[in-house]
């Protein structure tokens, strides 16, 4: 059994009966990139000469203090729009493609304090603008399970990872699903955690009032232990909330008695495929069993959420987008003829269709004579499916459905048919409008690919997020399965 195999926790005592080394751990990861690279093709970047260098460094710390932190010496993968110092951050687009930072995001400087090892940077869909990992400037990403699908988007990279056994966990960002989804198609575990728990400083922005940085794990006690070490208040990021962190491992106790579920009709109704229902309502028998009770609710104003999510965050793209125009850093053009030239064939060259689409349709959206009926239409909806989802959590403590209306697509199936990939994540984009905390766990199978299972919490309650989510999980062995590359 490899050590990548093992939870968190078990490797964590290993190292400090001083039975292997965190040299062991890096030497494990790198060995199984260099074994399923080639066909999972996970990472942009991996960093192996740093890699080894730290983990010696680490190696001298064992059994002082220091090593005594939960995330000590192990490998890890980071989406490649967190900024990390000296080592390449492309956003998996031509625009940053050499782009080398001075400075590191704050999540990565709490990563480095807890003694995390970075193995590499992970695939994404371009500026996180997909759902697939195909639009990826770089080459698309595989998934682990079967090679003719996708991953899922945008952190298809940082899920292929986690699943094939290369890293132990990875992080994410998530905008309208982008860490469940992709954990969902690939059997992992992702967590997004209420807006402003984790800081933004050093995110390359794509919707600045949605993006939310997340751990993706194989279990949901490894889960707890990230998120964990990378919240907390940030004076560096406006959005971050001051709000104590609580021992999410502790609240891992098995025990959901008496414990509500609602169960929204729109997320088990049309559009949402046969199996991904029926591994829902066999998940819901599980906690039943376990002692819960669940009701069927709704929340109506669920089906605006991909017109207003696709509206405010392609604004807000065109906006946070324009400072890469070939002035100060990125792609620039050769030999523009004057500066509105170098303006507009640095970002044709360098931005690929998804985001100039993006751009295209925000800037249209804030543009005079149709911000109202377009921006400010979509921003009151928005605060409606706020609203729908306060009423439902202020009677019942978690909302179950479907992470994904189906599982993975196949390579190439999405990519020219935008609408119906846009409406893939009409399960995962109203938690991100409303800035609630969701997770996505194992919970099936459909045609040996796996099916995710949604529970969404209360503001700064992923505690029992976790609760729920660990009680399923000890309760089922989907987090046992592992794909046969």
């Amino acid at each position: 059994m490899s050590l990548l195999d093992r939870k968190i926790s078990e490797v964590n005592e290993l190292l400090h009966k001083k039975e292997v080394t965190v040299s062991d751990l890096v030497d494990q990861s790198l060995a199984r990139i260099n074994e399923v690279e080639d066909k999972v093709k996970a990472f942009i970047t991996v960093d192996e000469e740093n890699a080894r260098a730290q983990a010696k460094k680490l190696d001298e710390q064992i059994g002082t203090d220091s090593s005594n932190q939960a995330l000590f010496g192990i490998p890890s993968g980071i989406k490649d729009n967190i900024v990390t110092k000296k080592l390449v951050t492309t956003c998996a687009s031509k625009m940053l493609e050499n782009f080398d930072p001075i400075y590191n995001a704050t999540v990565m400087e709490k990563l480095n304090s807890k003694g995390t090892v970075t193995i590499g940077k992970t695939n994404m869909d371009e500026f996180a603008m997909g759902s697939t990992t195909e639009t990826s400037f770089f080459h698309p990403t595989y998934n682990p399970w079967n090679l003719d699908y996708v991953p899922g988007g945008s952190s298809g990279g940082s899920a292929a990872a986690v699943a094939a056994g290369e890293v132990m966990f990875s992080l994410g960002t998530d905008t309208g699903g982008s860490i469940r989804q992709p954990a969902a198609f690939c059997g992992v575990v992702g967590l997004k955690p209420t807006y402003g728990r984790v800081s933004r400083s050093g995110v390359v922005a794509f919707a600045s009032s949605f993006d939310q940085v997340g751990p993706i794990t194989r279990t949901v006690e490894d889960n707890a232990a990230v998120l964990e070490a990378i919240s907390g208040h940030d004076d560096r990021d406006s959005t971050s909330i001051k709000r104590e962190i609580p021992n999410y491992v502790n609240s891992l106790t098995g025990d959901v008695r008496g414990l509500k579920i609602a169960v929204p009709k729109e997320y088990i109704g049309e559009g949402v495929s046969k199996e991904s229902k029926e591994a829902v309502l066999a998940a819901l028998k599980v906690l039943e069993g376990l002692g819960a009770t669940w009701e069927e609710v709704s929340l109506p104003y669920s089906d605006y959420g991909l017109a207003s999510y696709y509206i405010v965050t392609s604004s807000e793209a065109s906006s946070n987008l324009a400072r890469f125009d070939g002035v100060r850093y990125g792609y620039r053009t050769e030999n523009p003829k004057n500066l509105m030239d170098l303006y507009k064939k640095t970002r044709s060259e360098g931005f690929g269709d998804e985001v100039k689409r993006r751009i295209m349709l925000g800037t249209f959206a804030l543009s005079a004579g149709y911000y109202d009926a377009y921006y400010k239409k979509a921003q009151q909806a928005r605060a409606l499916i706020k609203q729908d989802f306060d009423n439902v959590l202020s009677k019942y403590d978690v909302v179950i459905g479907p992470t994904t209306p189906t599982p993975a697509y196949r390579m190439g199936e999405m990519i020219d048919d935008i609408m119906t990939m846009y409406a893939g994540d009409l399960l995962t984009i109203p938690v991100n409008l409303a800035g609630l905390p969701a997770i996505s766990v194992p919970c099936g199978y459909s045609n040996g690919l796996p099916l995710g299972l949604q529970i969404i919490g209360n503001y700064f309650d992923e505690e029992t997020i976790y609760r729920v989510a660990h009680a399923f999980e000890q309760a089922t062995n989907y987090h046992e399965q592992k794909p046969q590359l």
